[in-house]
């Protein structure tokens, strides 16, 4: 018997939501102790690196937070002063000038505090900034460099988490926090020195909440780190998921995928709240507890000491020095369960931006790399194999093209032709062998040598949000507008360009979506061909093209491929038709090889292929 159609449709969205969901929060939960000691020596190793720059400005504010701290631990120790020795029993006459001493120093003592807390703002938030700065500079750099591999791995809504909503809880805490937090642990560590010295045994006294405060803030501790990690993994896929239904808006309303993404997107929502309340109930028992420990403390000090005091054995002053001295000892307590909120948020999000920028390129820059200023473009590819995760595509490649040879890789999806255009481009490298450009591995060839030497135009190639002349300009920032023209003029853009609101400046829009496909390809030809490389790789590059832009087309590479070594893969057979050489693939291996009228004559795969397509056109 089927399942009704509610059933099965509650099946598909919870298949939906494990997909999203995936392992992520599974694997926080499950951390184990090693695990999580890493996480936070990676994170510190991060924040210190973050930190050097800045060490003359940080021991300075160390000093501002030490004299404020003073300035702030004195004032009980003065009121103390002013009732022994200002303030006289009823039967004597009181002394104006310790009243008036300690008066001064009192307010001396809050003047220092005021200017000591206002330099070291300053200073931490100069700091801060900096170090935000720095983050998000490294982050973006970082990316930027990965390969792609890692990208294709490694969603964009993830990236953006990164960047946005990781530095963002870090931000939090210098901005806010931090002076707070390290007050708050200078003033708790000065008070117990201080309190043992006033009363010994008052002291004492007092030093028996210390195992529940320690017990409490243990349990706090490793509770909420995995509860903030868990955070930081939920407002991770929210962002996930809500880039990637904006970022396909025409398929999800094409297809009516509204109402799925909506409840997944709820689900993932609900569980990011889940754990902001499970956040928020640590410190529910947290705070209060701390609280709590504090009155108790207070009232069994109260009674102690007022005991000692009337058997002679403490003064009045001391008394009340000690009772103001541990509301400024459980007070910060209770900052730093209020603070321990961003700590805990930002240390989550440091593990997860310091794992981003432990990732290494699997395309590595040589330590010593050879240069190549005029690339000519001989390819050879050597004895080359490569798979993607388990799957072998090229098994034992061998290819070797003479400069200013046009190549046709043709043959069935899956048969290897863009895996050797990605691996001439060096996107990846091989598991085995070597590619080659004028005789130098690719592996030692610097970066800005390869890209000036090897260019790749695809199906669907990114237009920014910028003017026309700005995306043809990509490649070569500094290109004149001639220069800009005349790729436009070469390419066959020229006219389409012209007829537009504001020609040159005109804003493409979000993708290039104010232009048409085939203006989009025709761009980015234009900015391959300012770019001048020695080998241009063309991936499908006319696939989107209707037939007066291919025509056009097919004229301009005529110009543009001359003197160059191209790669094409095609499999609109009149791109091909102009190539010196084709490649018929099967399985990662060469089964045809020769010159399209040749392979025609030979009857072969390629003239199956041709026939199929002269057809088409009849």
């Amino acid at each position: 018997m089927s399942e009704p159609p509610e059933a099965a449709g509650t099946a598909e969205k919870e298949t939906d939501l494990r997909s999203w969901r995936g392992v992520a929060l599974r694997d926080v939960d499950e951390l184990s102790d090693e695990t999580t000691v890493r996480l936070r020596r990676r994170s510190r190793r991060l924040l210190g690196i973050l930190l050097r720059p800045h060490r003359r400005t940080l021991w300075v504010a160390l000093v501002l937070l030490l004299l404020q701290n003073a300035a702030a631990m004195s004032g009980p120790y003065l009121v103390k002063v002013g009732i022994d020795r200002g303030i006289p029993p009823l039967d004597t006459h009181g002394d104006a000038t310790v009243l008036t001493v300690v008066t001064v120093a009192f307010v001396a003592a809050a003047v220092v505090e005021y200017l000591t807390k206002r330099a070291f703002l300053v200073a931490s938030g100069r700091v801060g900034q900096a170090v935000l700065y720095d983050l998000r500079t490294r982050v973006y750099d970082h990316f930027q460099r990965l390969s792609p591999a890692f990208h294709e791995r490694y969603t964009s809504g993830r990236v953006i988490s990164r960047l946005t909503s990781d530095v963002d809880a870090l931000g939090e805490l210098l901005d806010g926090g931090v002076d707070d937090l390290v007050l708050a642990a200078l003033s708790v560590g000065s008070v117990g020195v201080i309190l043992l010295f006033l009363d010994l045994p008052m002291g004492l006294v007092t030093l028996l909440s210390f195992p529940l405060l320690l017990l409490l803030s243990r349990w706090f501790r490793r509770s909420s780190a995995v509860a903030y990690r868990r955070t930081r993994e939920t407002v991770a896929l929210v962002i996930v998921h809500f880039v990637e239904s904006l970022g396909g808006i025409r398929a999800v309303q094409a297809f009516r995928r509204e109402p799925r993404n909506q409840a997944i997107f709820e689900a993932l929502n609900d569980d990011y709240r889940l754990a902001n309340e499970r956040a928020f109930k640590l410190i529910a028992i947290f705070a209060p507890g701390i609280k709590l420990i504090g009155n108790v403390t207070l009232a069994v000090v109260l009674l102690f000491g007022s005991y000692r005091v009337l058997g002679g054995h403490a003064e009045v002053g001391v008394l009340a020095a000690f009772l103001l001295y541990l509301r400024r000892f459980f007070d910060p307590m209770q900052d730093l369960s209020m603070f321990y909120n961003s700590l805990q948020s930002a240390t989550a999000a440091l593990e997860k931006l310091s794992a981003v920028l432990e990732e290494t390129p699997t395309v590595t820059e040589p330590a010593e790399p050879v240069s190549l200023p005029q690339p000519v473009g001989r390819i050879d590819l050597d004895g080359v194999r490569f798979g993607y995760r388990d799957a072998v595509v090229l098994p034992e490649l061998d290819l070797h093209v003479p400069a200013g040879q046009t190549v046709a890789l043709v043959g069935a999806t899956g048969a290897g032709k863009t895996t050797i255009a990605r691996l001439v481009a060096r996107f990846y490298d091989p598991q085995d062998g070597v590619v080659r450009l004028d005789g130098v591995d690719l592996r030692h060839l610097g970066e800005a040598d390869l890209r000036r030497g090897v260019v790749m135009v695809t199906q669907e190639n990114f237009l920014f949000s910028d003017t026309v002349a700005e995306n043809i300009r990509f490649g070569r920032p500094d290109a004149t507008d001639a220069d800009v023209a005349q790729a436009a003029r070469a390419i066959g853009a020229l006219e389409f360009i012209e007829a537009l609101p504001d020609g040159f400046d005109t804003q493409v829009g979000k993708r290039g979506g104010r232009l048409s496909s085939g203006q989009r390809q025709l761009l980015a030809f234009a900015r391959a061909f300012l770019g001048d490389p020695a080998v241009l790789i063309l991936d499908e590059a006319t696939s989107s093209l209707d037939i007066p832009s291919e025509r056009l087309v097919q004229r301009a590479l005529r110009t543009i491929l001359r003197d160059r070594t191209a790669l094409i893969i095609a499999h609109r057979l009149s791109t091909v038709e102009i190539a010196d050489r084709v490649l018929v693939l099967d399985r990662g291996r060469i089964v045809e090889d020769g010159t399209p009228a040749d392979l025609v004559r030979d009857g072969g795969g390629y003239a199956g292929l041709h026939q199929a397509w002269a057809d088409s056109l009849v």
